[in-house]
């Protein structure tokens, strides 16, 4: 809820102030999204297995091969 406390604004300064509230959630909601990406997923979406493929893949260095042989 908004509530102007001060002044009278007029009906295109009141909706130019809602645009801009309204803009600011906006961007926030697609922060949100985006930071759902990085690994921090909202609480519906922490199961989702595309969110995995968001994710850079490690990339093994070039001695990786020498590090795989178990002997047996």
């Amino acid at each position: 809820m908004i509530k102007v406390v001060r002044g009278n604004p007029t009906p295109e300064e009141l909706a130019a102030a809602l645009t801009v509230v309204r803009a600011r959630a906006a961007a926030t909601t697609a922060a949100a999204s985006d930071a759902s990406s990085g690994g921090s997923a909202l609480p519906g979406q922490w199961a989702d297995p595309g969110r995995i493929a968001r994710r850079a893949r490690h990339v093994p260095g070039p001695r990786a091969w020498a590090r795989t042989y178990w002997p047996g």
